[in-house]
């Protein structure tokens, strides 16, 4: 496998990714939802090493055996993660969990391999001579793995390793939605780099497609009033244009320009199936204009 630059990558890539982190949380579906990630109208989805402690990739590894090997049409992106015992994130453990990754999928490549939540490490700790991301790398060099990202949360952590010039992606969550714009910095300095783009999480955890699980949490933690309000406002106007909040924050994640791919988290095969409804779904240009005469949202609590 080639080293595949970000804009290569980016320009490969489909709307939809498919967010496998459910996977493996309900183990009596799990088996049915492996296969319906891997056979439906989206062709690429994402999973990591630690998602669900492994058993998101062992699944996904059991689906595409029982394909007889990953279609050709088919692109799964997975990262790699700190050792879940020792929290060690060096050289060694990227290796190792790569290693992981491809024993429980059954592969041997990947056309993409994240740096996953590296929070317990500096970046200058992370992009040291060999660190972590040096690994990384050299994985690449070696055409295991055909571009490299970097995927995490916090907005001033992803920007000061996109500033690195070391990655060809970058994966942010729950920073760009409706009702925030936390990742828009992040999405400039990528952009100027030439790198692919994943906007994932559109729902913010589920509240933004009327998920109640979490309560009134918006990225798994509480907002302001001030947030909570214009969010409310927010529903009021989707239900006086008849339109279905989910798919105005689907789209709304999707037409930035910026961004290359959305990663959209599917935790049934019910939601697999209705996850094409949002996205084809016809949403009048009355409701966006009068979306953006809201204003801009108060700041989000993610950040």
């Amino acid at each position: 496998m080639t080293h595949t630059t970000g804009q290569d990558l980016a320009a490969g890539l489909e709307p939809i990714t498919l967010g496998a982190s459910p996977l493996g949380k309900r183990p009596e579906i799990g088996t049915e939802l492996g296969d319906a990630l891997l056979t439906g109208r989206h062709h690429q989805v994402d999973t990591s090493n630690n998602y669900a402690d492994g058993a998101s990739e062992r699944l996904l590894g059991a689906a595409i055996a029982r394909l007889g090997g990953l279609p050709a049409d088919r692109r799964i992106f997975s990262k790699v993660d700190q050792d879940p015992d020792t929290g060690v994130f060096d050289a060694d453990r990227v290796l190792r969990s790569f290693e992981e990754t491809k024993e429980r999928l059954g592969l041997d490549t990947l056309p993409l391999l994240h740096f996953h939540d590296p929070y317990g490490l500096t970046v200058a700790e992370a992009m040291a001579p060999g660190g972590p991301v040096e690994a990384l790398a050299r994985l690449r060099d070696e055409g295991t793995v055909g571009a490299i990202g970097i995927a995490a949360g916090t907005r001033a952590l992803m920007e000061e390793y996109v500033r690195t010039d070391a990655f060809d992606a970058v994966l942010i969550h729950n920073r760009y939605t409706l009702v925030d714009r936390t990742a828009g910095t992040v999405f400039d300095e990528a952009t100027e780099r030439g790198m692919a783009v994943f906007n994932a999480a559109p729902f913010g955890g589920g509240i933004l497609a009327g998920s109640r699980t979490r309560g009134t949490k918006y990225a798994y933690t509480e907002p302001s009033p001030e947030f909570l309000a214009f969010l409310e406002r927010l529903r009021a106007l989707a239900d006086e244009s008849g339109v279905d909040l989910a798919a105005a924050a689907l789209q709304f994640a999707m037409a930035d320009p910026r961004v290359h791919s959305v990663v959209v988290g599917v935790s049934s095969v019910e939601r697999l199936r209705a996850l094409d409804g949002l996205v084809d779904a016809v949403i009048p240009e009355e409701f966006w204009a009068a979306f953006d005469a809201l204003g801009t949202p108060p700041p989000s609590p993610a950040d």
